[in-house]
């Protein structure tokens, strides 16, 4: 077929197939930018669009989004802008980027008809983003050790330990990463461990930071043991898993007064485990900052966490190994053992990852949907919060099911050829390096309480 025929054909039928899309909905007839189109890009886009935010380019006024257009109509219709893996139609969240069909329609629109600007007086203002934090004022803020990352076009992946030390042993409500770089960081998972006052005598000693990509096992065991994070006697600290977490445009969670938090000694650390620096063609500086945020008081509901799949309480059936040019299912199951309200979830995989699935069955049989997640991305894992408490009743099968993509058509597979790839046993399961994998599920949770269920964490 002659090439400029066929661009017709197509584009003929786009505009068949847009049109037979929308005749059910109420669209204005001529939707503008400052009318119409502002409104769904200042709130689902200029987050990450804007001066110091995580995306390439601006989307904070009408010039902007007009030269984007038909980009932002096509990333908009196909659905891979917002970023937001979760499959609405399986389950709902607080803060979901999702644009409903009459968005898109609106943008559709818009685009179609060459993307006027409108009124002036109709303009929606433009938020006001902070660049400290997202929750309000800090009580105190703690600073990572300048890192320099080397302008090479190659993914950074360190650990990083921030050590603190507080007036008092007190309660934190909430803890928040603020990234300085936020086109350069891309995602950090965050361990909390607080010593008993005379069980760790310094806690700023030893290393800071050391870079996963090291040479052998050896010399990355000798690093990780250089950050001096046990107690002086080498036994363990108390350990929160995941008590803080960045991904570019995920805002830090805090649940309603009286709910969550995390109870510390006044000598404490904050382990960024891992924090991964994309790849740049410029050398460039990151001194990026976490914010804590204490509780007036004792919190009268403390969170707890449950994990399943590595590490976890649950075993990963069959064991996490998936041999090359394969695409494997796996599963893990738990029973939980009394009554729980489930706040917030998190999916965890690695590169291999491809699909994520997890639900209760209660003992009546009935399913209670927590995820799904049909195109796992390895750049978008978010905290899911739910917009109400989840409630699963004692004696419910937790289970979730992922399937790994080991073969040379995965685009994210880090072997090419693909070679077996499995949980780091040696390290207790626990892959660090994002060419190991991991299946993990952690779920944070209350003992149920009658009414949870209509509690809005919203």
């Amino acid at each position: 077929m002659n090439l400029a025929i066929k661009t017709t054909v197509i584009g003929l039928f786009a505009v068949f197939a847009f049109s037979c899309n929308t005749n059910s909905l109420t669209l204005p007839k001529n939707p503008t930018f400052n009318e119409h189109i502002a409104p769904i890009i200042y709130k689902n886009c200029t987050p990450c669009h804007r001066t110091g935010g995580a995306a390439p380019f601006n989307l904070t006024n009408y010039k902007e989004v007009w030269r984007k257009k038909k980009t932002i109509r096509k990333v908009t219709q196909s659905g891979y802008m917002p970023p937001w893996p979760a499959d609405p139609n399986y389950s709902h969240f607080s803060g979901e980027k999702i644009l409903s069909p009459r968005d898109k329609a609106i943008i559709a629109l818009w685009v179609n008809n060459n993307g006027p600007e409108g009124p002036k007086d109709k303009i929606t203002a433009l938020p006001q983003f902070s660049e400290w934090s997202a929750l309000g004022k800090p009580d105190m803020v703690l600073y990572l050790d300048s890192i320099y990352i080397n302008g090479d076009n190659r993914d950074r992946f360190l650990i990083t330990k921030i050590p603190f030390l507080l007036p008092a042993d007190t309660f934190i409500r909430a803890i928040e990463f603020v990234a300085d770089r936020k086109n350069l960081v891309h995602h950090m998972n965050g361990h909390l461990l607080s010593y008993e006052w005379d069980a760790k005598k310094n806690v700023f000693e030893g290393k800071r930071v050391i870079d996963l990509e090291t040479e052998s096992e050896t010399e990355y065991l000798a690093q990780f043991n250089g950050l001096k994070l046990y107690n002086d006697d080498n036994s363990k600290p108390m350990r929160i898993h995941s008590a803080v977490n960045y991904l570019p445009g995920v805002e830090a969670q805090i649940y309603p007064e009286g709910i969550g938090g995390f109870k510390v000694k006044r000598k404490g650390a904050i382990v960024a485990n891992d924090i991964h620096y994309g790849p740049i063609p410029k050398g460039q500086w990151d001194k990026s900052h976490i914010n804590l945020f204490f509780a007036k008081k004792a919190p009268e509901r403390i969170t707890l966490e449950l994990m399943l799949g590595t590490n976890g309480v649950a075993p990963i059936e069959p064991p996490l190994s998936i041999p090359p040019n394969v695409v494997k299912k796996f599963i893990s199951k738990y029973k939980v053992e009394s009554d729980i309200s489930v706040l917030t979830i998190n999916p965890h995989m690695h590169l291999l990852g491809k699909k994520f699935l997890a639900y209760a069955i209660e003992p009546t049989g009935d399913t209670i949907k927590l995820i799904s997640i049909p195109r796992w991305d390895f750049k978008w894992q978010y905290f899911y919060t739910f917009k109400k408490m989840i409630p699963i009743p004692a004696g419910s099968l937790i289970v979730i099911e992922a399937v790994f993509d080991n073969t040379s058509s995965n685009p994210y597979n880090p072997n090419q050829p693909p070679i077996m790839v499995s949980e780091r046993l040696d390290r207790g399961g626990a892959g660090m390096r994002t060419t190991d994998e991991m299946l993990q599920f952690i779920i944070t949770y209350l003992p149920y309480q009658a009414g949870d269920e209509n509690i809005s964490l919203e």
